[in-house]
């Protein structure tokens, strides 16, 4: 079996280009993006986020803004309404504590509405280059697929796991390429399994070899 470091020196051949593919600008236009992206797609979220920011290009104006009308400009994602309270949550909070701005430091982060761990770590990772690992549902997936967690492992111990796993210097490179490996490879229903150069080493395709 291939050692973690191998995998991903082959995750980084066959994804070379990985990186953020949520659209951003400026650390407000991340973060939101991000909050915007539970439980939808980076695609989904960036058809939204161009009229978003040219209506609210900012904390203060985000934070000023009606709740209507933000939500209309997000309708189109999963939990639009839910989402565009918390954006403006998010927002009147850095005004009223933070002057206005993104706090850099990850309990700060932590403590704004709609943001929990992973985001933190993607906003850490993305922007601030602070080492990091963002365990969304592709990351969990290829992890356990590739026996670098258990099935049962929550998300907290996955993201444990792969701190322990792989060198501090390769985390933000990796949680980008385990999300297109996953997005564009490794995916949770159709996985191009014939073409996979992990078939030794994987969970799903042994399985998937039993049943058959």
């Amino acid at each position: 079996m291939r050692t973690t470091d191998e995998i991903l020196d082959v995750l980084d051949r066959m994804f070379p280009e990985a990186q953020c593919e949520l659209n951003h600008h400026n650390l407000y236009e991340l973060i939101v993006a991000v909050v915007l992206s539970a439980q939808a797609t980076d695609v989904s979220v960036n058809k939204v986020t161009p009229a978003l920011f040219q209506r609210y290009p900012d904390v203060r104006s985000l934070a000023a803004g009606d709740i209507s009308d933000i939500e209309e400009c997000i309708m189109n994602i999963g939990l639009y309404r839910n989402k565009a309270r918390m954006i403006k949550q998010l927002a009147m909070t850095c005004m009223d504590q933070y002057g206005g701005e993104i706090p850099s430091k990850r309990k700060d982060l932590q403590a704004l509405p709609g943001v929990g761990r992973k985001t933190a770590n993607v906003v850490l990772s993305v922007w601030f280059d602070v080492p990091a690992i963002a365990v969304d549902t592709h990351v969990e997936r290829i992890s356990k697929r590739l026996y670098l967690a258990k099935p049962t492992d929550s998300v907290l111990k996955v993201e444990d796991k792969l701190r322990r796993k792989i060198k501090r210097e390769r985390w933000n490179r990796a949680h980008h390429l385990f999300i297109f490996f996953g997005r564009y490879f490794c995916k949770a229903k159709v996985p191009l399994c014939d073409q996979c150069p992990f078939q030794d080493q994987c969970r799903y395709y042994k399985e998937k070899r039993v049943t058959r």
